[in-house]
């Protein structure tokens, strides 16, 4: 449905743990099927990629419980898969859950599960840029040789969390690095996101909210030695249309009347580590230091300087398309609302949320496409004879790997020197 419709991808936020900090159990999340049960993405998107050719993938993986050594080889051999067609959201992991059935005690702090995270890139890098050169794949039927070992390099990485010294399992992809995205918007999540990250999801409670996050991030990306255009913001909304803005109201509070409190407060629990089951529905929550999710607290509790919200309030607005704003009407509505976000916001592009799936997206497709289409807001749907591009390729034109600017470009440098075995 995406394709034909001419989406420029779709996209998995995945998560290894669950929610069981609402009332110190996992009832209400698994009654309310709460971010559960979920499935590994990454095994669906090379079923989805064999029957698409334009539609593009990213999914999360976190950087702290799978090795990078595999984390590349699995990212290699999606972007083989996929001709160029997937990028990578990276994470460092909230959830207490997945820490205790992954093998540790508790969750690391934020601080050190960025500074593992940076480490990791390292080690990715040098594996996807730097261990081939670029014409190491020979497939040579003379001399039997299907790769020059004299064009294939160990990455000799000795660090603090990782030793990694060997080289990269897979021959090199389209893109070699997958596109990388990234959605921390704490002080040291910007910081990473500025150094690595080629597009940021963002998530506000208002347009103004967003801009002030958007000017953060570029202003991180410049301190990290990059243009601050360098940087795709793309953010998160959720669009309710009908043919009337009456229609698409009525339907938007039916959502908002069904959804059950319990399980959207197990989400925001789960997300935050915080049990919401403990505060009063109607007392405002004030910010608290969490090692889970805390720019997801500061969202509600520092993002709108002019409102106090109470736990009801933030399980209302997260009934509807989790936490990015709703933009609710007809469609000529819809078409001006996001035309607002865009110019006044200072985004990028729409991660398109929904009230059911794939209902909110076949409603978007009938009504509000086409007047965005009309409207020059959305491109044309690529015809049958356009040949496909890659991610990357989608979003900075004319670039396969990433930019001069990009860290991984370092390594990039050192492989078409021909670096010694």
């Amino acid at each position: 449905m995406l394709e034909k419709a001419g989406f420029d991808g779709i996209f998995f936020a995945d998560n290894l743990g669950y929610h069981d900090v609402f009332r110190g159990n996992g009832d209400a999340a698994l009654r309310d099927a709460a971010q559960f049960p979920i499935n590994d993405p990454t095994v669906l998107i090379s079923g989805m990629a064999a029957v698409t050719k334009h539609l593009t993938f990213g999914v999360t993986c976190s950087a702290t419980y799978e090795p990078p050594y595999l984390l590349a080889r699995k990212f290699t051999t999606l972007d083989h898969l996929t001709s160029g067609r997937v990028g990578w959201n990276i994470v460092t992991s909230y959830s207490e859950a997945a820490a205790r059935n992954l093998g540790k005690q508790q969750q690391l702090t934020p601080e050190e599960r960025y500074d593992l995270a940076d480490e990791y890139m390292d080690v990715v890098y040098k594996l996807w840029e730097g261990s081939f050169e670029e014409d190491a794949v020979v497939r040579d039927t003379e001399s039997a040789t299907y790769v020059d070992p004299n064009k294939v390099h160990p990455i000799n990485h000795a660090g603090t969390h990782f030793s990694v010294p060997g080289f990269h399992l897979c021959e090199p992809s389209p893109q070699r690095t997958p596109v990388l995205f990234q959605a921390g918007s704490s002080s040291r999540g910007m910081a990473f996101g500025g150094k690595h990250a080629e597009a940021v999801f963002i998530q506000s409670t208002s347009v103004e909210g967003a801009k002030r996050t958007g000017a953060k991030l570029r202003q991180a990306v410049t301190e990290a030695g990059r243009d601050p255009q360098d940087v795709r913001i793309v953010i998160l909304l959720t669009v309710v249309v009908a043919p009337t803005d009456e229609e698409a109201q009525a339907k938007y509070q039916k959502a908002v009347e069904t959804a059950p409190i319990d399980g959207i407060l197990a989400r925001f629990s789960g997300w935050t580590g915080i049990d919401m089951s403990e505060y009063e529905l109607d007392i405002p929550l004030r910010s608290v230091g969490t090692k889970a999710g805390q720019s997801m607290v500061d969202m509600f509790s520092k993002a709108d300087p002019d409102r106090d919200w109470t736990p009801r309030q933030i399980a209302e607005f997260l009934a509807v398309g989790g936490t990015g704003s709703s933009i609710v009407g007809s469609p000529e509505t819809v078409a001006s609302e996001l035309r607002r976000w865009r110019d006044e916001a200072d985004v990028d592009g729409v991660n398109l949320s929904y009230i059911t799936k794939p209902g909110g997206w076949e409603d978007f497709i009938e009504l509000a496409l086409p007047e965005l289409r009309a409207q020059g807001l959305v491109a044309q749907a690529p015809t049958e004879d356009q040949e496909p591009v890659t991610l990357r390729e989608k979003l900075f034109p004319g670039h396969k790997y990433a930019l001069e600017a990009h860290p991984a470009a370092q390594y990039r440098a050192r492989r078409l020197s021909g670096a010694s075995r």
